[in-house]
């Protein structure tokens, strides 16, 4: 992955997150970092 790339792919992440909170508040910004975090320890565990 080159930089370009790299760069792109997270600035199209920022705007989507920015997005998400402009319509919806931050109401699936908290959901998604509960999963999120929950998927993370369901990881470490299997490591």
């Amino acid at each position: 992955m080159t930089n370009r790339i790299a760069i792109m792919l997270g600035l199209a992440l920022l705007i989507a997150l920015a997005v998400d909170y402009w319509l919806y508040d931050t109401e699936h910004l908290v959901f998604l970092a509960k999963k999120f975090f929950a998927l993370l320890d369901w990881m470490a565990f299997w490591r």
